[in-house]
């Protein structure tokens, strides 16, 4: 497995994180249609928040980015966020 965590901060990132709340049921249907899905997570900080994709392979979390750049530039453009930090890596341990 390989999984991708998108951390958002800076300007923007808490409204982009109250549209994402409110549109969950989007988020939802857009990451579960990701090749190799396994999981997903929208967690808010203090200062945004992070995602966590889990999917079989790289190619799928690279899918994720690709799909999860594309809503947030069809849906909250105007928001103003800043592109998130992107870490990727092959999963240890995965719990669920």
């Amino acid at each position: 497995m390989h999984a991708v965590i998108r951390t958002y901060s800076g300007q923007g990132a808490k409204e982009l994180f109250d549209l994402l709340e409110k549109r969950q049921s989007d988020v939802e249907g857009l990451m579960r249609t990701v090749t190799g899905f396994v999981g997903y997570s929208l967690i808010r900080t203090g200062d945004g928040g992070i995602t966590v994709t889990v999917c079989q392979d790289k190619a799928g979390t690279d899918e994720s980015v690709q799909k999860a750049r594309e809503w947030v530039g069809q849906n909250a453009s105007d928001i103003g966020a800043s592109a998130p930090k992107v870490t990727d890596g092959p999963v240890i341990l995965h719990l669920k």
